[in-house]
């Protein structure tokens, strides 16, 4: 039998492995350059070529309710008598669910008229209501 001599025929028992570290800190330097961009994105509204849309039409004015001293109450103007103003804000309300209201108590009128007249605005279910002050002198 023959000997192969073992020194000419010698396989690597080891891996270079230079190269693979060489991609790999290529590798690494990409994703450290590229990651902030990634993660510093702004989000810009820009502007548009669109025809803007056009203004929201004013709010109508709301109605006035007054209550004078006597208890006699008056809806912009006209006097009306209690189950006349209910039929009338009632009417208003079909026509307009969102009616507003601006109720004003005369300062010499006895509180319990004006408390008919918002207990009439409650029970109509209208919700869009203020009470008008005075500004002492």
């Amino acid at each position: 039998m023959k000997k192969v001599s073992q020194s000419h025929h010698s396989s690597m028992n080891e891996l270079n492995i230079t190269p693979l570290l060489d991609l790999a800190f290529v590798l690494l330097v990409i994703f450290i350059i590229t990651t902030p961009q990634l993660v510093n994105n702004l989000e810009l509204n820009l502007p548009s070529a669109k025809v803007p849309p056009p203004p929201k039409q004013e709010p109508a004015k709301p109605n006035q309710l007054v209550v004078s001293a006597t208890g006699a109450v008056s809806l912009n103007g006209q006097s009306l008598t209690l189950p006349e103003l209910r039929t009338t804000l009632a009417a208003l309300k079909s026509a307009n669910p969102d009616v507003a209201l601006v109720v004003k108590g005369a300062r010499d009128a006895d509180y319990q008229h004006v408390i008919r007249v918002l207990d009439i605005i409650q029970q109509l279910d209208i919700t869009k209501m203020g009470l008008a002050t005075e500004t002492a002198p």
